[in-house]
């Protein structure tokens, strides 16, 4: 399996650096003053669910296994594999419920008709705006993915930290088991397979393409121990990892992912171009 997902994920991921993993700037029990407000997905949502997934179904033929999985209400994350950009799009259209996930803030601070189409389609997706990057932009990304866990919705992260260019299945960063101890939700593996296929590294635009999604069975990860444990956390994350691993079949890296250098994008995208096909 080859992984070459199209430009960068929607998705802010959790980072893992010391306070990503046991933030200490911000109470675990009480909601941190000034905290952006979390709302929950509306009128727009619905509407892309009822205007999107039966486009999906029909033009790309997702097969999706495992719906049963996912609770019905309560606080559950959707840990997935990452192989494309549309992944993010999959996900909330083939969920069995309401998605949540983070997103770049530029998608909602564009101006103009452009600025105005981003928003309006990552919010219909459920997007949540966020600001990317390391220190405080990591922190408030962690902070903001556990605000949204904790009102009582699915919400979906890729433990990988970013796209996997060639198809291979990345250690997971424990910034996911530190989420998953401190609010108490259970966590549903997700297994994508074809998306890498259906947008490949410089496609704008999806291609026809069977895909498979497959939400696996429900990880409880309290049994590791408390979220100030390190040890705690990586157990979870592996445990996560490994439930993923098993619904796709990937070949296993063993190291992180770390993000690519952009020439090292360019490289890939020119050598997947058409004429050299």
């Amino acid at each position: 399996m080859t992984g070459r997902g199209a430009g960068r994920s929607a998705i802010v991921h959790a980072p893992e650096g010391i306070r990503a993993r046991y933030p200490r700037r911000v109470s675990i029990d009480e909601p941190d003053d000034g905290a952006a407000e979390v709302k929950r997905p509306g009128a727009l949502y619905f509407l892309g669910r009822v205007l999107m997934a039966p486009l999906l179904k029909l033009i790309y033929r997702p097969r999706v296994i495992g719906k049963r999985n996912v609770p019905k209400q309560g606080k559950v994350i959707l840990a997935s594999n990452h192989l494309s950009f549309i992944d993010s799009i999959v996900i909330p259209m083939t969920a069995p419920r309401r998605v949540q996930f983070l997103a770049k803030s530029s998608y909602f601070e564009g101006s103009g008709l452009k600025g105005r189409v981003s928003r309006s389609f990552f919010t219909a997706i459920g997007a949540v705006g966020v600001k990317r990057g390391a220190g405080a932009a990591a922190q408030e990304a962690l902070d903001q993915s556990r605000r949204i866990i904790e009102t009582g919705s699915a919400f979906a992260l890729y433990p990988e930290g970013t796209r996997s260019l060639d198809g291979r299945l990345y250690k997971g960063r424990t910034g996911i088991g530190w989420l998953a101890l401190t609010t108490g939700a259970v966590v549903v593996p997700v297994g994508l397979v074809g998306t890498d296929q259906m947008q490949p590294v410089g496609a704008r635009f999806p291609r026809p393409h069977r895909i498979t999604v497959t939400f696996g069975q429900p990880i409880d990860v309290s049994r590791f121990g408390p979220p100030e444990s390190g040890r705690a956390r990586r157990q979870a994350t592996d445990a996560i990892m490994a439930a993923i691993h098993e619904l796709t079949g990937q070949e296993l890296a063993g190291v992180y992912n770390e993000s690519p250098p952009a020439n090292a994008v360019e490289r890939v995208k020119r050598a997947l171009r058409p004429e050299r096909l």
